[in-house]
């Protein structure tokens, strides 16, 4: 019995490693995000495993199916439609509840979107903090004004459509000046990374159509050397009242 995690190409589909396609010709079931996706890729890969649903839906009802399965002496793959599991994908109850139970569970390296456009970025590598995606609503602005000192550089994850809303929001914490980029359709044929200023990338997205999924990296606050340092910061308590869709 053993849980793989398996990440899968976010694109360009010669991103897979030779390990991972191994592993999904040699388990018993792979559980997917979207067994459509899934099946895409595996028929591309030649290989035929039985498909289970697995997503973030579905997930807290289907932990204990799954690791009755494991315990049962099965072997199984997790996959995302994209990227590595469990990161900002379901898979995080799976590996808890298998290590509360004494299942195996290996996480295969491979690739995942945060990586190459924070590198890209041309921001400081040696210290960043991975975020993920902010809040739809509640809690939005009281996330933004928590990251207000944060020095280190930050990573999101954004929808296309929500890009403009966001890079304003943080050109009103953080200060218009702050030095960021944004990288879309990663790995794919029209991948792009967009770098400057967050009023500068602001004016360029808004100006254009946006497409694809956004990876956001923004540089982080310069260390208070004194009082009178201009602080971007609210001055009022932290409040939700305007974080709509």
């Amino acid at each position: 019995m053993k849980l793989f995690l398996v990440p899968t190409p976010i694109g360009n589909l010669e991103d897979i490693t030779l390990r991972a396609i191994n592993v999904l010709k040699s388990v018993d079931a792979i559980l997917a995000e979207d067994t459509r996706t899934s099946g895409i890729l595996l028929k591309h890969l030649g290989i035929s495993k039985p498909l289970q649903s697995y997503h973030i839906f579905n997930e807290h009802g289907s932990v204990q199916r799954v690791i009755g399965q494991l315990k049962n002496g099965k072997t199984l793959a997790l996959v995302s439609d994209a990227g590595t599991p469990a990161v900002s994908d379901p898979g995080f109850l799976l590996v808890r509840e298998c290590l509360r139970h004494d299942i195996p569970v290996e996480c295969l390296p491979g690739p995942t979107a945060f990586v190459p456009a924070l590198v890209n970025s041309g921001l400081p590598t040696d210290r960043f903090t991975f975020e993920g995606f902010l809040p739809h609503k509640k809690g939005r602005q009281t996330r933004l004004l928590q990251l207000a000192n944060e020095e280190r550089t930050m990573v999101f994850y954004e929808s296309p459509h929500r890009l403009l809303k966001t890079l304003g929001q943080l050109s009103e914490v953080f200060g218009p000046d702050r030095q960021a980029s944004v990288s879309r359709e990663l790995t794919k044929l029209f991948e792009e990374t967009v770098r400057g200023t967050l009023t500068e990338i602001s004016a360029y997205f808004g100006e254009k159509p946006v497409k694809g999924e956004i990876v956001l990296c923004v540089q982080g606050c310069e260390p208070k050397k004194g009082k009178d340092k201009k602080d971007y910061r609210s001055e009022q308590e932290p409040t939700d009242d305007d974080d709509d869709e």
